[in-house]
């Protein structure tokens, strides 16, 4: 039962920090005023209107009971009540004592005065209502073959220092949450920065020194995320040079066997030497593309619809059909999309002969569907084939030029931009290749 509670809970509760944080600043507050005002509202302000409303009653009765008695001029009692009491009323003669309550149930007002003319007057014996005037209470009471009609300043009923008990009790509250909300704007940003920071980094992106900020522990995490950018950044410009000087150093020797080769006398025996010569330099120019520092391209926003359209008329395939919607628009590394499209349809165009190319933008999601009719990739193999260097001996890789990088680069790039790309079964009996890009 806790556990479902509990459960319940997490899933109503806000998952930011900012709102947690005003939640646990503000719920306090709120409760605390409930209480204040329903303790005050018990004890002071229903109290006070109960008192006030059969004050009022019993001066009527007062009145009424004077009123009857024959030995007192009813002139000079009117004027007594009226001038001493605040008592403002008329008679009317009709014997039809028919009004309908207007029931409000919320007004405590209403709720105090009918229970104690009620219980001095009976059931159908009064009516009033406190809505005709602003600041008057419209009260009548059955009297012989007519009623009086008493005109009551509200006053008499309610204490003003009850809406000046509401302003004032509410009116911190406000304050008080407004200035939590500035200060938890503050200490939140940072973490907000920090975040940002770290999803532009981890996407690939150059970003600038970055100066943590706010509480002390805030300010740790931005120095140690500050410190590991920096290892990273060393580390793959280390990686760079080195594999720059492993270029440099291996062509010198495959230049020198490329010459060798033209010496041999069997063809036979140079050809095939010349084939690993090729392949050898193929997987070092794969491996240095891999690697290389072209993903410190800056963001640029390119249509996507254009390069996509440019990519498929290079090719001058009359079996690479297309489906792409007009102007999709995508803040990215235009020469790095470019590159993951190019190796995937590279390798549809490779391994099948009919190509399909869709481009679709839904919400805030840019989705690119390439399908072909080749072997395809067996279910168990779709992960492996996204890891560097992987070759499978069946279906699309079993060619030798295959180094087993074109999908890893592809991946790295659309995962790089915050995307993802997945492999299914396609409609053609092939491979698909679906690919997710945030808008």
């Amino acid at each position: 039962m806790f556990y479902g509670l509990s459960k319940y809970l997490k899933n109503i509760l806000p998952k930011s920090l900012f709102y947690r944080a005003l939640l646990i600043v503000a719920v306090p507050v709120l409760v605390l005023q409930l209480v204040i005002t329903i303790v005050f509202f018990d004890s002071l302000w229903i109290k006070t209107t109960k008192g006030m409303s059969r004050a009022l009653v019993n001066e009527i009765s007062t009145f009424i009971e004077v009123y009857n008695n024959e030995d007192f001029n009813k002139e000079e009692i009117t004027n007594l009540f009226s001038m001493y009491q605040d008592l403002n009323f008329e008679f009317i003669e009709d014997e039809n004592f028919t009004f309908s309550f207007n029931e409000r149930w919320f007004s405590p007002i209403d709720r105090t005065l009918r229970r104690e003319m009620k219980s001095r007057f009976g059931t159908n014996e009064f009516w009033f209502n406190t809505t005709n005037y602003q600041e008057l209470v419209d009260l009548r009471i059955k009297y012989q073959n007519g009623y009086f009609k008493f005109l009551v300043p509200r006053d008499r009923l309610s204490s003003s220092s009850a809406r000046i008990f509401g302003l004032w009790i509410t009116f911190p509250a406000l304050i008080m949450i407004i200035i939590s909300l500035i200060f938890l704007k503050n200490q939140t940003r940072p973490i907000t920065a920090l975040a940002k920071a770290a999803e532009r980094f981890g996407r690939g992106e150059e970003i600038e020194e970055f100066k943590p900020s706010g509480a002390s522990e805030i300010r740790q995490a931005g120095l140690e995320f500050d410190k590991m950018r920096k290892r990273i950044i060393r580390h793959l410009s280390q990686r760079s040079e080195m594999l720059s000087g492993i270029s440099h150093d291996l062509r010198t020797p495959l230049t020198r066997m490329k010459l060798l080769t033209a010496f041999i006398k069997d063809k036979k025996i140079a050809n095939e030497l010349t084939d690993d010569i090729n392949e050898m330099e193929k997987m070092l120019n794969e491996y240095l593309q891999f690697t290389s520092s072209s993903y410190l391209e800056k963001d640029e926003l390119f249509n996507i619809s254009e390069l996509i359209e440019q990519i498929i008329e290079k090719y001058n395939n009359k079996d690479i059909s297309k489906v792409l919607s007009d102007n999709i628009y995508l803040n990215g590394r235009k020469n790095l999309i470019k590159r993951s499209i190019n190796n995937i349809i590279d390798n549809s165009i490779k391994y099948g002969n009919k190509v399909n190319v869709e481009l679709l933008k839904k919400n805030n999601n840019i989705f690119i569907k390439i399908d072909d009719d080749g072997p395809g990739i067996p279910e168990q193999e779709y992960d492996n084939v996204f890891k560097p260097f992987y070759k499978i001996n069946k279906g699309r890789a079993d060619s030798k030029s295959s180094v087993g990088l074109g999908l890893s680069i592809t991946s790295d790039i659309i995962r790089s931009h915050g995307g993802n790309i997945k492999l299914e079964r396609s409609s053609l009996n092939g491979l698909s290749v679906k690919i997710f890009l945030p808008a």
